[in-house]
């Protein structure tokens, strides 16, 4: 699908005021609950690095910033296996981490990247969120910080991408079915 079909095909789900406020309140919700443990803040790429973008300039307390690569995806509309490309390059032996990501879908991607935070010695493992996927399944996570909920349908904008293309779009949209 060509890029500007994916976006004849869709509709705006949550506007960027809205994404907005979203950011700014686990960013609160965050500030609150971690504050006080200088956590290692790793972004879940590539999705999650618009998010964690926005998220990271309110966050006003002291934070290590590392990444991870891990994709089920590869610019497909649904999920295979996962892929590792980079996992965390800093010690997280006895430290708190804090997971960014764009959504929690089946939750796969996000539970194998914490497992793996917990087998090179972090103490705990938070995650967050830009957004929930409403799915009639039970996930292997729950996220501590969650933005916004979004329908079961394939969302893209934001970070997210639609076969490869739109992570800059700066609204959140749905592909219509």
């Amino acid at each position: 699908m060509q890029a500007n079909q994916i976006l004849a095909n869709a509709d705006v789900i949550y506007s960027n005021d809205t994404i907005a406020n979203a950011v700014q309140k686990i960013a609160a919700e965050i500030t609150l609950k971690l504050q006080d443990t200088a956590p290692v803040v790793i972004c879940v790429m590539s999705g999650g690095l618009v998010f964690a973008g926005h998220l990271l300039t309110q966050l006003r307390f002291p934070l290590e910033l590392d990444y991870a690569h891990a994709s089920r995806y590869q610019n497909n509309t649904a999920g295979n296996v996962l892929h590792w490309k980079a996992l965390p390059t800093l010690d997280l032996t006895n430290k708190t981490v804090l997971l960014v990501d764009d959504i929690l879908d089946v939750g796969i991607t996000l539970f194998e990247i914490a497992e793996k935070c917990k087998q090179l010695g972090a103490k705990a493992v938070y995650s967050a969120v830009l957004v929930e996927k409403a799915l009639n399944t039970q996930k292997p996570i729950k996220a501590d910080f969650v933005g916004l909920s979004v329908p079961d349908a394939y969302v893209f904008g934001y970070g997210m991408d639609a076969f490869g293309w739109w992570r800059n779009l700066p609204d959140i949209y749905a592909l219509k079915s």
